[in-house]
């Protein structure tokens, strides 16, 4: 594993501007963290979603601690979700502990949802 260039964002930017872009975050959306009842996408855990002009996705993760039980199983639930897209052609999900998932990175619906706030 390579360290990340000084000066460079520990998260690469997601391809938000891809016509394609939504419907990921949406399809990341349906998937849970057993142990949480907020998808994966509010929780912060998702932290790329690249998407090049073949419609090729790659997503980049992490789980909000690396002993997580679901560690193995929840990439797939994301490609599954992703591939289920129209118009997607592949999918591409790492998985990172770079930087560290925290409290801080889940949005302010998922707070509320958990009492957070």
């Amino acid at each position: 594993m390579t360290e990340p260039q000084e000066g460079a964002p520990l998260i690469a930017p997601s391809t938000t501007e891809h016509p394609l872009y939504e419907s990921v975050v949406e399809a990341c959306k349906t998937v849970y963290d057993p142990e949480i009842p907020v998808n994966i996408f509010d929780l912060g855990l998702i932290y790329t979603i690249a998407i090049n002009p073949e419609n090729e996705v790659r997503v980049v993760m992490t789980l909000t601690a690396p002993g997580c039980p679901v560690a193995g199983e929840m990439p797939g639930w994301v490609a599954d979700a992703v591939e289920a897209i129209p118009g997607v052609k592949q999918v591409d999900v790492e998985m990172t502990f770079q930087p560290q998932w925290g409290m801080d990175m889940m949005s302010d619906e998922a707070r509320l949802e958990l009492g957070f706030m």
